[in-house]
């Protein structure tokens, strides 16, 4: 079940595609710093290494984890919660205490991105964790998950189950909401299709930013946004095998856009027009509608993968929308 070779559609003639006038001044200048002059992106330009080329993976690892590093590191100094390293089943967790909490009686994971493979952990999971606890005034658990071409599947989804189990027992499920970002929103559902497995309650909530369920790739948007996305200009499939290691990617652990969605809890979704993971948020959008479950979708103007690189109106938005989804799941204090 991999991407389609079909090659009946629409022909497109050679074209640039403008950044549109109706997003803010400052979102096209993000947009535009992520082509050459040219139109082509600049993220295009690199190709990932054969699924079996792990010297080349842990080179490009290695570069990818820097770069990622540095681009956090204005961010830290703008954070306040303080933050502690600790390992709950050979997991490795970063625990981020918010200075004013909300609510001392409640817990967010966060899951980040990485396309399962690359950058988003140490450092930038560290500081990732402090901004959720900032953002939602509740102790954030940012687990720092395994990731090929050492750990393939399912060391990874094993982190970030024990991490949820570690706190259904010190919180509760109805005190717990969990965030995934791309690569972590694939971790974040596959986790809850294994969690009830394992006879595990769902939690409050759940929020999906630009979620990567398909690694199969099957969605419209693969298409149709490739080279469009000037973040994520194309196929990830090298990195889906390579995690998956031989097992099937249409598995529901893996992509689990095809798992059964009966039961889950309140679920906020988020993508871009320019997303190349559009498809992905607009079809779990559906499949959550008709199993009844709660669910918003936000897709922004000409957003491409992971927003607009922080600090536009656009970002700001959808930072609200998620506080404001998140502060709403919190249980009532009784008394």
């Amino acid at each position: 079940m991999i991407m389609t070779d079909d090659t009946s559609g629409v022909r497109l003639e050679p074209r640039i595609i403008p950044f549109p006038a109706s997003i803010s001044t400052e979102a096209r200048a993000a947009l535009q710093r992520l082509v050459r002059d040219d139109g082509v992106p600049l993220n295009s330009l690199h190709a990932m290494p054969s699924p079996d080329d792990h010297d080349g993976w842990m080179r490009l690892k290695a570069a990818v984890d820097a770069q990622y590093a540095a681009g956090m590191t204005a961010l830290a100094g703008q954070l306040q919660s303080s933050v502690t390293t600790i390992e709950i089943d050979g997991a490795t967790v970063h625990v981020a205490t918010p200075k004013d909490p909300l609510r001392t009686d409640c817990a967010y994971i966060d899951l980040h991105g990485g396309a399962l493979v690359l950058g988003g952990g140490g450092d930038a999971c560290r500081i990732a964790a402090q901004a959720q606890a900032d953002r939602h005034r509740v102790t954030c658990y940012g687990v720092d998950y395994r990731m090929p071409p050492e750990h393939p599947f399912p060391a990874a989804l094993d982190d970030c189950l024990a991490t949820y189990r570690h706190l259904l027992d010190r919180y509760g499920a109805a005190n717990i909401v969990i965030g995934g970002r791309s690569a972590g929103g694939n971790l974040a559902v596959a986790m809850l299709l294994r969690a009830r497995e394992e006879g595990l309650p769902f939690p409050a909530a759940l929020v999906l930013l630009s979620p990567e369920v398909d690694l199969t790739e099957s969605g419209d948007s693969f298409q149709v946004n490739r080279l469009v996305d000037v973040v994520l200009p194309g196929s990830l499939m090298a990195n889906n095998l390579l995690y998956a290691n031989g097992a099937d990617l249409a598995h529901p652990y893996l992509s689990p856009l095809f798992g059964d969605f009966g039961g889950f809890p309140p679920t906020f979704l988020q993508s871009g027009t320019r997303d190349l993971f559009l498809s992905n948020a607009v079809r779990m959008h559906r499949l959550l509608r008709r199993a009844a479950v709660p669910v918003e979708l936000h897709v922004f103007e000409a957003m491409p993968h992971g927003g607009f690189m922080g600090g536009t109106p656009e970002d700001l938005e959808l930072a609200a929308e998620t506080s404001r989804f998140v502060a709403a799941h919190w249980p009532t204090i009784s008394g």
